[in-house]
């Protein structure tokens, strides 16, 4: 195994077992949620301004903690945390539960699974 092989297994092993434990909702699922969610959208922030879900906040999953709580204090609002295909989404909520939200989902099929389902995207102007 290479230097780095170790660190790789137990990063993908992370992300599947953070899959396992965290509640993934479908983009036809949002209009059951009693109220409006907060959008985390948790990709790089040039592909984030190349389009995201209308309202997302784009947070760095190595600040999550930090910034989560300022924009959203009530751990009883709901928050959908996506990526491209749901795989770091998954391990971005768990940590958001960690932290003591009650309301935390993963987007199903992360922004590829939202544009399937016929979901628009919003873009930043360049500048």
């Amino acid at each position: 195994m290479g230097p780095t092989g170790g660190r790789k297994n137990a990063i993908v092993d992370s992300e599947f077992n953070a899959r396992d434990r965290v509640r993934e909702i479908l983009p036809r699922e949002l209009a059951r949620l009693k109220e409006y969610p907060l959008f985390v959208d948790v990709r790089e922030e040039s592909e984030f301004l190349y389009g995201h879900i209308e309202g997302a906040r784009n947070v760095s999953p190595s600040v999550l903690g930090q910034v989560v709580p300022e924009i959203s204090p009530d751990h009883a609002r709901p928050i959908v945390v996506y990526c491209a295909r749901g795989t770091t989404s998954a391990v971005a909520a768990k940590l958001l539960q960690k932290l003591g939200y009650q309301n935390v989902y993963s987007l199903k099929d992360g922004l590829f699974g939202w544009l399937e389902a016929g979901g628009v995207l919003q873009t930043c102007k360049r500048r």
